[in-house]
C-alpha cells in the first residue's frame, strides 16, 4: 500500500514542478504579446495582469498522471496493477471533457466566447462524464432519496456538472480564492480516494492539487509591477471545476464498506463544494431580487461582502478558506449520526444567517462612513 502513497506523492510533485516551470513562461509570453486581463469597475485588481495561468493546469495534470500510470504498468505489470483497467475508463472520458473545457476556456481568455456557446460545450462535457459511468445514480438518503431512475440520473448529473463548473468559475473573484478552495477540495478527495482504495482517482486529485500550488503562489504573492502575478482565467476555472465535479461524483461510487465508520457519501462529495455552490445560489437570488440579469457579473459575491467590511484580500481569503475547511470537517464528522438532508439543511441555514449578519454589518459601516461599500 505504501507504493500507492509514493504514486500520489510523485503525481503531486511532477504536476507541481511542471506547473512551476510553465507558469513563468506564460507570464513571459503574455507580457510580450500584451495578453492582459482588462481592468474595469467590477475588477478588484489594479494594473495589468495576465489571465492565462490556467493554460498550465491541464498539461501538467495529464502529464503527471500519464507518466505515473505508464511506469507502473510497464515495470509492475497489468496483473499487479489491474486496478488501473476499471478506474481508467472513466478517467479517459473525463480527460475528453476537461479537454473541451480547456479549449473553450482558452478561447474565451484569448478572444472571448459567447456564454451560450460555453454552455453548450459544458453540456457536451457533462454528457461525456455520464457516459463514462460516473453518474449520480444514488443520493444515499439525501432529500430522502436513494437509487434514482435512469432517465433522472442523466438530468441530475448533467445539471450537477454544469452547476459546479460554473460555481468554481464565478467564485474566482479575489487572489487565491478559487485555487485555494480547489486545493482544499482536491487534498480532501485524495485522502478519501486513497483510504477507499480508489488509487487512480487519488493520483488525479493529488496531481490537481500539485498543479494549483505554484499557481497559488504567483496569484497571491506575485508582484504585478515585477510582472510576476497571474490569474487562472476561464481556462483554469473551467478545467479545475470539471476535474473537481468528476472527483465529487466518483466519491459517490466508493464502496462504503471500506470505512470503519458509516460516513455518508453524498455529504463527503458535496462538503468541499459548499461555499462556491451556495454562493452561486445566493448571488443569483440577489440579482433577481434587484431586477438585474442574473447571468451578468457584478460585485455581490461572498468575497465582496468581506471586502466591504474592511478586510483586505488576503484576510478575506483566509476567512473563506477556514470556513470551507470547517464545513468539510464538521459535515464529515457528523455524517454518520445525522440525516444528510438535515445536515445539508443546517449548512444552508448557517450560510444564510452568516450572510444576513454580514449584510447588517456592512449596512452599519456604510451609515458610519456615509458611502456605498457593497453592490
Amino acid at each position: 500500500m505504501s507504493s500507492w502513497i509514493t504514486n500520489d506523492l510523485i503525481s503531486f510533485s511532477i504536476a507541481l514542478v511542471l506547473a512551476g516551470i510553465i507558469i513563468p513562461q506564460i507570464l513571459l509570453i503574455a507580457f510580450r504579446k500584451k495578453l492582459f486581463d482588462e481592468v474595469d469597475e467590477r475588477k478588484i485588481h489594479k494594473g495589468v495582469v495576465p489571465r492565462l495561468g490556467g493554460i498550465a493546469f491541464f498539461p501538467s495534470i495529464l502529464f503527471s498522471i500519464a507518466v505515473v500510470v505508464g511506469f507502473n504498468l510497464k515495470f509492475f505489470g497489468v496483473e499487479t496493477f489491474g486496478v488501473f483497467t476499471e478506474s481508467m475508463v472513466p478517467v479517459y472520458f473525463m480527460i475528453c471533457a476537461v479537454l473541451l473545457m480547456f479549449l473553450v476556456g482558452m478561447a474565451d481568455d484569448l478572444v472571448g466566447v459567447r456564454y451560450v456557446a460555453k454552455f453548450i460545450v459544458q453540456i457536451i462535457a457533462s454528457l461525456l462524464i455520464v457516459f463514462s459511468g460516473m453518474s449520480i445514480d444514488n443520493l444515499f438518503g439525501f432529500l430522502w432519496l436513494n437509487e434514482l431512475p435512469e432517465w433522472f440520473v442523466w438530468m441530475v448529473t448533467c445539471f450537477a456538472v454544469v452547476y459546479v463548473v460554473n460555481a468554481i468559475n464565478l467564485i474566482d473573484g479575489i487572489d487565491g480564492l478559487a485555487s485555494g478552495l480547489s486545493t482544499v477540495a482536491f487534498v480532501f478527495y485524495a485522502v478519501i480516494f486513497y483510504y477507499s482504495g480508489e488509487y487512480v482517482y487519488s493520483m488525479l486529485s493529488s496531481a490537481a492539487a500539485g498543479t494549483l500550488f505554484p499557481f497559488f503562489y504567483y496569484n497571491v504573492f506575485g508582484n504585478a509591477k515585477k510582472q510576476k502575478k497571474i490569474f487562472m482565467g476561464d481556462t483554469g476555472a473551467l478545467t479545475t471545476g470539471m476535474i473537481m465535479v468528476f472527483c465529487a461524483i466518483a466519491v459517490l461510487h466508493i464502496d462504503r464498506t471500506v470505512f470503519s465508520t458509516d460516513y455518508n457519501l453524498v455529504v463527503m462529495a458535496i462538503s468541499p463544494l459548499i461555499i462556491p455552490c451556495f454562493d452561486v445560489v445566493r448571488v443569483y437570488l440577489h440579482r433577481v431580487e434587484r431586477h438585474r440579469n442574473p447571468f451578468l457579473p457584478d460585485k455581490c459575491h461572498i468575497h465582496h461582502k468581506l471586502l466591504a467590511l474592511g478586510l483586505n484580500q488576503r484576510t478575506a481569503l483566509c476567512v473563506i478558506m477556514a470556513w470551507a475547511v470547517l464545513f468539510i470537517v464538521v459535515n464529515v464528522v457528523l455524517s454518520p449520526y445525522c440525516n444528510p438532508t438535515v445536515l445539508v439543511g443546517a449548512d444552508v441555514l448557517i450560510w444564510t444567517l452568516a450572510n444576513v449578519i454580514l449584510s447588517k454589518a456592512i449596512a452599519r459601516r456604510e451609515r458610519r462612513l456615509n458611502v456605498s461599500l457593497y453592490d
